[in-house]
């Protein structure tokens, strides 16, 4: 297989060096247009031979994923170069358009027939396994469209066309013929009525031409160089991710990614959790068996679920748990001896500040109280004798009844108010 891929490139050095001398002497850019053509094939059969010595090797521990990315390189930068050199082209015409030279069509047509014989022979001869997957894969050319359209209405006459013409034609086949047929056209026009201005239009015509089929296989190259997901398989690979979720003892797939590595092969990694009970190989022989429909060149990560139960401090809090500038509140030194309660209150009883909160007998009342601050204070200062009043005057004013009047909800001294409830024969003796 090389030795053949080797004597059609030596025959292509041979046919191109011919041709550039026939464009010289013919002075037709249009010739020289077409002959980037064969050029084109001499970077088409390099890119087969990258090929053929991708396949022989193996990958290593540098290159674990082999070499395969060495062809989407090749064909990227065959077609890259083919643009190239039809923009060379488009510029040469724009300056021949002000001087249009004298076109010689001595040996026009033979380098015509011998850059089309060549070409076709080359592409039907050698197997070139990458430009055919990109031609496949890579989206229509304007000239593919345009032919198609053409090829519909000749296969409604004559139906037996369809197998050759549709669905598309292959890219390089259209642009040789369509090339050479411009060609023809400038031979003629050139010979009947010596209109030079038309080898420059051919030109313009197979450098548009050639720009509007590389460029598809370009996109399509360095969408795989960039180590994107294929768009026609993003719906599969969804479907077979659906699956995996519902796979015994999976608990959840995620970080999963998948790209291009090479044409026609599929790289991923995938990262799947699943529960403490279950069996890890189980799991990564069926995910991986899920996966390996589409995806060649699998990583799958493994997790169990590892939860973490929340553990229960004891001992005692730190110091800078609690902010106390921050919650507001604020420790109370200990409590006197129960020489100095009140035993009405059972609270220190101070003359000069205001009346403390009622602390019943409750067995947490020897606790070291927390107070939070409270910016209200009490609307003390109406006028009133604040004093120590016994619970049964605390009573018999009604406290929280409705109707009472000014008395109602606050401490007072007063303790001559009648009871507003029937008889109350408890008026006036202190609790027991």
């Amino acid at each position: 297989m090389s030795w053949k891929i080797l004597l059609f490139g030596v025959i292509n050095l041979i046919c191109t060096g011919f041709l550039l001398m026939w464009c010289s002497s013919t002075n037709s850019i249009a010739l020289t247009a077409y002959t980037y053509l064969t050029i084109f094939d001499l970077f088409s059969l390099m890119t087969c031979l990258i090929s053929y010595w991708v396949t022989m090797r193996k990958p290593s521990p540098v290159y674990s994923f082999g070499f395969e990315r060495l062809e989407v390189l090749a064909v990227f930068a065959s077609t890259v170069l083919a643009q190239l050199g039809a923009l060379f082209i488009l510029k040469e015409s724009a300056e021949r358009f002000l001087e249009q030279p004298e076109i010689h069509t001595g040996r026009l047509l033979v380098g015509t027939f011998v850059a089309l014989c060549f070409n076709l022979f080359t592409m039907l001869s050698i197997r070139n396994k990458p430009f055919a997957y990109v031609s496949e894969a890579a989206s229509t050319s304007w000239l593919q469209e345009h032919v198609a359209d053409l090829s519909r209405s000749l296969c409604g006459i004559i139906p037996g066309l369809s197998s050759i013409f549709l669905p598309r034609m292959n890219p390089f086949v259209l642009i040789d013929l369509a090339g050479a047929f411009a060609l023809c056209i400038t031979y003629m026009l050139i010979e009947i009525n010596n209109y030079f201005a038309v080898d420059t239009a051919s030109a313009i015509a197979i450098a548009l031409m050639t720009f509007g089929t590389m460029y598809p296989m370009s996109v399509y190259s360095g969408k795989v160089l960039l180590q994107t997901t294929p768009p026609h398989v993003i719906g599969q690979l969804d479907k077979l991710i659906r699956e995996v979720s519902t796979l015994d003892g999976v608990l959840e797939v995620r970080n999963e990614h998948f790209w291009t590595l090479g044409f026609g092969s599929l790289a991923g990694s995938v990262h799947v959790r699943i529960r403490r009970d279950a069996n890890e190989q189980m799991v990564l022989a069926h995910v991986t068996n899920r996966l390996y429909t589409l995806v060649s060149t699998l990583t799958v990560q493994i997790f169990k679920d590892d939860w973490i139960r929340p553990a229960l401090l004891s001992g005692p809090v730190a110091a800078n748990v609690l902010n106390f500038s921050d919650h507001h509140v604020i420790p109370m030194p200990l409590l006197k001896g129960t020489d100095d309660l009140n035993p009405v209150t059972s609270t220190p009883a101070k003359p000069s500040s205001p009346p403390p909160e009622f602390s019943f007998n409750t067995p947490g009342k020897n606790v070291n109280p927390v107070i939070l601050l409270n910016t209200q204070t009490r609307p003390y200062g109406f006028g009133l004798n604040h004093g120590h009043t016994p619970y049964s005057s605390m009573l018999n004013q009604g406290l929280g009844v409705p109707g009472i009047g000014a008395t109602q909800g606050l401490r007072t001294g007063f303790t001559n108010t009648p009871s507003r409830y029937g008889t109350n024969n408890r008026i006036g003796q202190p609790r027991p």
